[in-house]
Formats: structure tokens, sequence, C-alpha cells
């Protein structure tokens, strides 16, 4: 059993329901990508299993206990999240956005400690954004903040992070960039990822495991093999893909594909 999953899980807002009795596993020290059309519950999902939001009936089970016993500090050392759009930084500086991360950790005053420095200190230097240390997170590049966003979950020490559509508005260069950067924690760290995702070939190259979701349920979940075909993607996104090799990484990918009323779009 993982150390993280769904049972029967329903939320939503008011009387409209957005995921409907979803049970999925996240499985431990991987990559995990969740993919689907907008509006099929992946925030939703992402927002609940980090209990930013509360589910109406099932159950988010980690480390046996349901997260809706659990403390918010315990929780918080367990877990992390970045939103899609994380709130304003104005005003602060790259080291004091990074320094809210040992939250958790804090006790009486909330003075930070040796303790909370040197993982300050050292979640820079893994993002790489140490020499922005004492800079304005507002006078940052996209790809900048971004790392600095995820500086600031790093510096949390938990062993799970979950990252909302990490790569919006970010340039091929910066989006792979954010991605690597991920991909060397997980390899590095085995830190549990967990992100959506809307580039399906950006989800198969630095995932290890996919979850697909149409109207707030689990199409497909499993290796990408499993999820990048022809009829589960037709089946998600209404779309006739084909699907060939990436010749870097030999996962699959989308070579091209066809609406189904006709209209031709590249991936």
């Amino acid at each position: 059993m993982a150390r993280l999953y769904t049972d029967d899980l329903n939320i939503g807002y008011g009387e409209r329901l957005i995921v409907k009795n979803l049970s999925a596993e996240i499985p431990d020290k991987q990559i995990t990508t969740i993919i689907g059309a907008n509006g099929c519950g992946k925030s939703t999902l992402l927002k609940a299993t980090t209990r930013i939001i509360s589910h109406q009936s099932g159950s988010i089970i980690l480390d046996g206990s349901d997260i809706s016993k659990a403390s918010t500090k315990l929780l918080a050392r367990k877990m992390a999240i970045l939103p899609q759009t994380p709130e304003s930084a104005s005003g602060l500086t790259v080291g004091e956005l990074v320094s809210y991360g040992r939250f958790p950790y804090q006790k009486g005053f909330g003075r930070l400690s040796k303790k909370d420095f040197e993982v300050i200190d050292w979640a820079l230097e893994v993002t790489g954004t140490k020499d922005f240390k004492y800079r304005p997170v507002d006078a940052l590049s996209g790809g900048q903040r971004q790392r600095v966003w995820i500086a600031m979950a790093l510096a949390q020490e938990t062993e799970i992070i979950f990252l909302d559509e990490p790569t919006t508005y970010l340039d091929l260069a910066h989006q792979l960039e954010v991605l690597e950067l991920l991909q060397k924690l997980n390899r590095e760290q085995e830190r549990t990822i967990v992100m959506v995702l809307h580039d399906l070939n950006q989800a198969a190259r630095f995932a290890d495991y996919i979850i697909a979701m149409k109207d707030g349920e689990v199409v497909k979940a499993g290796s990408c093999e499993e999820v990048i075909t022809h009829d589960v993607l037709k089946e998600v996104f209404n779309i006739d893909a084909e699907i060939g090799l990436d010749p870097r990484t030999n996962k699959p990918m989308c070579v091209t594909y066809n609406l189904l009323r006709g209209e031709l779009i590249k991936c």
C-alpha cells in the first residue's frame, strides 16, 4: 500500500461534485503527473489532498491516517504544495520568502534557529537561487521566481511536494529548467513529486506514473506507456492522436493529433 492514497473521494463546491468516487494511489519516491482537460478536477484533487479545501466524503490517507485528523503543522512537515498562482511576494526578498517554509518547525515567537538558516541556505543552493538571496522576488524573471517558490517548498523539508502547473507562463527553456530541477530532486533526494501538467509530452518525459482524469474521475493510471496511448487520449481529450517514441527518452510522445471534428493541431 502506498503512503498516500485516496479512497472513494468526493469533492465539490456546493451541490456540484467536481471529483467523484475517486480512488488513486501516489507511488512513493516517484514523479506522478496528473493530466486531463480543463475543469476535469486536477487542481481540485491537489487542493483536497493537501487540505487546502475540504472533501465531502471518502478519505485521503497518509501514513495510515486520514489527513483530516492531522494537525496543520504535522501535515505541513509531510507535504508541501506550490499552487498554480502563488500568493504575491511583493516587498519580500528571496531569503525572506524561502524562510516561510520553516513555519511548521517554529515555536514560541517564531524566531528562526540556526537549523532554520542552514535549511534555507541549502534550499537556495539546491535550486540555484543562492545568488538571489537578498534580491526582491519582484525583480526576478518568471523562471527564477518559480525556482524560488520551489526553494520555499523545499525549506519545509517534506518528502512529498505537490505542484499545480509549475510551468505555466514560462517559456520553453524555463519550463525545462523547472522540470529538470524537480527530476533532480526526485532522483537525488527521493522526493515524491506530484504535479499537474498540460503538456502531454512533458508529462510523459518527466513522469514515472501518470493519472489521466476526465469529469472528476480517473480514466487510466499507470506508467507513461500505459497512459499515453491513442485510446486513452481519445477518451480523455476527445482527440485522435498519433503516438511515437521520443528518441531521447524512449518514452511515448504525441507527434500530432486531430480533433475528432477534423481540425488538425500539432502538439
